[in-house]
């Protein structure tokens, strides 16, 4: 195994702590979340509310319609090109690519980056479907995402969210993928595993999924849902000094009318407090054994990540084929391709050459 540590003094320069306790800043944000709970928001313009975002650094949002949704993506680079797949997590969105993609795609790659069920202009064929934020079914609509392109292989890059189903597409579909970078590594869990309790330290970094398994933070969630999400981009990335209207740019994604049920069931599955689809159950049972990850990867991680995350020696097992760990410095946090692009741009291109 191939460690790489990636320094950036330019990195260090650009960021910087955001409160001096987590801790307390949480509780603090807490408390505002409350005070506000009962106000109604309308601050944001009529066209984000619907769902709708503006055209990305590589024109106008395509379409496709794949299994259950109308998926909404951005592409760049040659029509021809090997292609790449970039998975956005929470409560982010496709802007964190916006440095990434023109690195690769001056390399020669096909880039996509579709926006998940709950995010932007994807949204569910039918109003019937469950609005199922289950992680089978999250993996599941990157399978029908490449099928609808017509895509036979690809390179898998994701973080947060998006690592989780690249993790579980490489696992489950190792012959769909050419190579795998991981932010954070494997996330592949299980309702089972869910049910064992973690010490009071790590259960603290999960609060918001606490939050969300009550009716109060449904409610919270859906009137505050851009100043929880910019709580949980300072928490998360605590060095990241992200300005306004980066933040905006990805939060008007958020806006999408499914968002708040997709994030809440995604959650509330984790702790088994709701059930899975049963058209999910045998990915599920798989995915419960841990399987192994075979196609070559790099995982990654940021030395400022504030996110909960496994540590890389919990995980090195879970991957049986050539296989890198790197590590980015420089104060950067959880959405590490949009604070470290370089970085993560060369990972990418170093996959799919292992």
């Amino acid at each position: 195994m191939k460690v790489h540590f990636l320094n950036s003094d330019a990195n260090k320069k650009r960021r910087h702590w955001v409160g001096s306790s987590v801790l307390a800043f949480t509780l603090m944000q807490l408390g505002a979340l409350a005070a506000t709970h009962a106000q109604a928001s309308d601050t944001a313009p009529a066209a984000a509310k619907a769902g709708s975002t503006a055209d990305t650094p590589f024109g106008p949002l395509k379409h496709v319609n794949a299994g259950l949704l109308s998926v909404a993506y951005a592409e760049t680079g040659p029509a021809n090109g090997p292609v790449v797949i970039l998975l956005h997590g929470w409560p982010y969105d496709i802007h964190s690519y916006d440095e990434v993609a023109p690195l690769l795609a001056a390399k020669g790659y096909r880039v996509l980056m579709p926006y998940a069920r709950g995010y932007g202009d994807t949204h569910f064929l039918s109003d019937k479907t469950v609005r199922n934020g289950q992680p089978a079914a999250l993996a599941s609509d990157v399978i029908d995402f490449m099928d609808a392109l017509k895509i036979k292989q690809a390179v898998l890059g994701g973080y947060d969210w998006g690592a989780r189903s690249a993790d579980i597409v490489s696992a489950l579909w190792p012959e769909r993928v050419k190579a795998l970078v991981s932010v954070s590594g494997y996330l592949i869990g299980n309702q089972e595993a869910g049910k064992n309790p973690l010490p009071p330290k790590a259960e603290l970094q999960w609060w918001y999924q606490f939050y969300f398994a009550t009716e109060r933070g449904r409610a919270g969630y859906e009137k505050n849902t851009h100043d929880f999400a910019k709580l949980i981009w300072q928490l998360a990335s605590p060095k990241w000094a992200f300005d306004d209207a980066t933040f905006d740019r990805s939060a008007a994604a958020l806006d999408n009318p499914d968002h708040v049920a997709i994030t809440v069931f995604n959650y509330r599955w984790r702790l088994g407090l709701v059930q899975g689809e049963p058209q999910y159950d045998a990915l599920e049972q798989k995915l419960a054994k841990a399987p192994s990850i075979s196609v070559p990867t790099i995982t990654m991680e940021g030395d400022a990540n504030g996110a909960p995350h496994p540590k890389a020696e919990d995980y090195r097992q879970r991957f049986t084929g050539k296989y890198e760990y790197r590590l980015s410095n420089g104060g950067i946090g959880h959405n590490l391709p949009q604070e470290d692009p370089q970085a993560f741009a060369k990972a990418i291109i170093d996959a799919d050459h292992l």
